[in-house]
């Protein structure tokens, strides 16, 4: 199981953040080509970024690239040159169609053929940041096996409806129906939904947890980053508490037992517990444990020095 509670964007064309960025504790690095690189850069940003993979992967996070849309005519040159056996997927931004998937997937395939890689090893999130985008979002999500989850970015969405997020209500109650629309998408399609990263102050940690919690109660399975000092904050509210992940082992454990007895129901602390109580909690028990591989594997990557990323590549 992946976990993609809390996803921190990084400048492709910063050596300097990238090798900040490898020892964070985020679940997942993306490596961003699009907003955060000026045209000019674009092509020195994607050998950067490329080069910086293999040492990015000891840290233990889940890499991925955002590439630029595809009405830019820049996807496929990103995909060229990112594309190795290091890199877990691509963040496809603007997201609008089905077809936009499609035509992804198939520059995937093709640069996975030329690099020897395994057919669909290299995974897509599209994010959705258009009206267009929100109206398509099952169709978005469901457009192929590449699709592990989709993302709603705030940002594009809110200009694109005419309106600056330096205008959103303290309630953000102005993005509740895209954000719903995400969730109930992604979930009628079998993928996780991520929220939009935070546009308020960086020094606003109650803003921050208070937004973070209303996206985990919409249905929301993380949020993207654009700051370090907010993964913490991110991690703690997407995961289960320990009483909550105790709980759920003790009905796995309880039910499974159940079962060898020939029942299809029990009572548990006074509560009965049904099939889909027992589906429930042996998903989060899949994903407390995969959490705690997470967390292993990261503190036994502590640092990594800078000169790994000036190996020589083969």
């Amino acid at each position: 199981m992946m976990v993609l509670r809390s996803l921190l964007f990084v400048p492709g064309n910063s050596m300097r953040m990238i090798h900040k960025a490898a020892t964070l504790p985020a679940d997942a690095l993306i490596l961003d080509l699009e907003d955060a690189v000026q045209l000019a850069d674009k092509e020195t940003a994607r050998v950067i970024v490329r080069d910086s993979l293999p040492a990015l992967k000891e840290g233990g996070a889940y890499l991925f690239v955002r590439v630029n849309a595809l009405s830019t005519g820049l996807t496929e040159e990103d995909i060229n040159c990112v594309a190795v056996k290091e890199l877990n997927g691509i963040l496809l931004a603007k997201a609008e169609r089905a077809e936009d998937i499609e035509e992804a997937s198939a520059m995937l395939q093709k640069t996975e053929k030329k690099r020897g890689l395994a057919p669909g090893a290299i995974k897509i999130i599209p994010i959705l940041e258009s009206a267009k985008g929100i109206v398509n979002a099952y169709q978005i999500a469901s457009a192929g096996d590449r699709v592990i989850a989709v993302a709603f970015g705030a940002g594009d969405y809110y200009r694109d409806l005419g309106r600056s997020v330096a205008d959103l209500t303290p309630e953000q109650t102005e993005l509740l129906y895209a954000r719903s629309q995400t969730v109930v998408a992604s979930r009628a399609a079998g993928v996780p939904a991520l929220d939009t990263v935070s546009f308020g102050l960086l020094t606003d940690r109650e803003g921050l947890l208070r937004e973070a919690r209303h996206a985990l109660q919409l249905g929301f399975k993380g949020k993207m980053v654009i700051h370090p000092d907010h993964i913490e904050t991110i991690n703690r509210v997407f995961s289960p508490s320990p009483e909550e992940a105790d709980y759920a082992r003790r009905v796995v454990a309880a039910f499974e037992e159940a079962q060898k007895r020939g029942l299809g129901a029990i009572s548990l602390d006074g509560k009965m517990i049904d099939v889909m109580n027992y589906t429930q909690a042996k998903g989060l028990v899949h994903f407390v444990t995969a959490i705690e591989e997470r967390e292993k594997k990261r503190q036994g990557s502590s640092y990594i020095s800078i000169f790994k990323f000036f190996e020589t590549k083969a």
